[in-house]
């Protein structure tokens, strides 16, 4: 009898701990895969900056152009320096990624009409690399980290840092930092 009470406890002990081993594990999943994202999105509808303003927010002036050898008018509204439709990679991904010159001269990546995924750590990219394609790719080409996307969903805009050379770079990435997988990407043309 004694030997069977043994057997039992000891097979109670080893079920105590694998239960806690499988609670343990679907935790740290829990945690790192998020998998409740798959049904939270956010929206967000940024407008472009206005019309005399810097994208810091300061005003800036508009030379005269009265004299006829005076300094030249500066636009008044952004130029879009290049353009390109997102295309789906790991996620459903859609809209339109802009690369906006600014009347002060400062860069800006807006992206309008997005629809996309929510998912752990998401960044937005502009990168070397081509659109499309081999998701895992992008991490081994030059980019520029613009920060977290701000949605899943609406029109964003990203300020691209002063002195950043734009040449060379062909394309936007929704890019999951945690787990290196892009989840849409929009060539730049």
């Amino acid at each position: 009898m004694n030997r069977f009470r043994r057997l039992i406890r000891a097979h109670t002990t080893l079920a105590a701990i694998a239960g806690a081993a499988v609670v343990c594990a679907v935790l740290a999943g829990a945690a790192l895969f998020q998998p409740w994202r798959i049904f939270t999105s956010s929206s967000i509808n940024e407008a472009l900056p206005a019309v005399g303003a810097s994208v810091s927010g300061t005003p800036h002036s508009v030379p005269s152009s009265s004299a006829a050898n005076g300094p030249r008018p500066v636009s008044q509204e952004p130029v879009v320096v290049s353009s390109g439709t997102f295309e789906s990679q790991e996620h459903a991904t859609s809209g339109t990624a802009l690369v906006l010159e600014l009347p002060d001269g400062g860069h800006l990546l807006r992206l309008e009409n997005l629809a996309s995924s929510d998912g752990p750590d998401v960044k937005v990219w502009l990168s070397s690399l081509e659109a499309g394609g081999d998701w895992f790719k992008y991490r081994s080409g030059r980019y520029v980290d613009l920060g977290a996307v701000k949605a899943t969903h609406g029109n964003h805009n990203y300020v691209i840092p002063a002195g950043t050379d734009l040449s060379g770079l062909t394309s936007v990435v929704l890019w999951c930092d945690r787990f290196s997988v892009a989840f849409g990407s929009a060539p730049l043309a």
